[in-house]
C-alpha cells in the first residue's frame, strides 16, 4: 500500500485535487483504495501565498517507487505544475509519503517522506484513512499524528468511502 499526499493552492484547488485522485486511480497497475477528506491548511515555508487544500490517497500499485514518482511528476505537469522555487504556490503537488514498509533514500526520492512527521496537513488526513499503518522506524500513523500540531489544519468535507 502506498500513501500519496495531494496539495493545491492556485487555480481551482478543489477541482485539481479531484483530478489528482482520478489520475492516481488511472495509473497502470494501480487501484485507489481510500481517499481522505479534504483539508485546508496554511502554507509552510513560503507564507505569502493562498492556503492549501490537502488530502491523502491510499493506493495499491505494481509500480516500483521510482516509476511511481515519475508517474506523479507527469500528473503534476499535466495539471499545470511549475516549479519556480521551493515551497512556491502550485496547481497540484503529489508526494509519495509511504510505500508499504519500503525505505528509500537517494538523491531523487526519500520514503518515508522526509518531512511528513512535521506536517499536520499530511499526518491528519493520513490518520483519517490509515491510523494503524506503520511508518518504518517511527511508529504508527495514529501515534505520530497525535504529536503533530494540527491547529492550522481544518477539515473541509468528508469524502465518500
Amino acid at each position: 500500500m502506498a500513501c500519496i499526499a495531494l496539495g493545491a493552492n492556485i487555480g481551482e484547488p478543489l477541482r485539481q485535487i479531484e483530478a489528482g485522485f482520478q489520475a492516481l486511480a488511472a495509473l497502470p497497475g494501480t487501484r485507489l483504495q481510500a481517499r481522505s477528506s479534504l483539508y485546508r491548511s496554511a502554507p509552510v515555508g513560503y507564507a505569502d501565498q493562498p492556503d492549501f487544500i490537502n488530502a491523502v490517497a491510499l493506493i495499491e500499485t505494481t509500480l516500483e517507487p521510482h516509476a511511481l514518482l515519475e508517474a506523479l511528476l507527469t500528473i503534476e505537469r499535466i495539471n499545470g505544475r511549475v516549479r519556480e522555487f521551493p515551497n512556491a504556490p502550485r496547481t497540484l503537488d503529489l508526494d509519495i509519503v509511504l510505500y508499504g514498509d519500503t525505505v528509500v533514500h537517494d538523491s531523487g526520492l526519500t520514503i518515508p517522506h522526509a518531512r511528513m512527521l512535521e506536517r499536520a496537513f499530511v499526518m491528519v488526513p493520513l490518520a483519517e484513512v490509515a491510523p494503524d499503518m506503520p511508518v518504518p522506524g517511527h511508529g504508527t500513523v495514529r501515534e505520530l499524528a497525535a504529536g503533530v500540531d494540527a491547529a492550522g489544519v481544518a477539515q473541509l468535507q468528508r469524502m465518500p468511502a
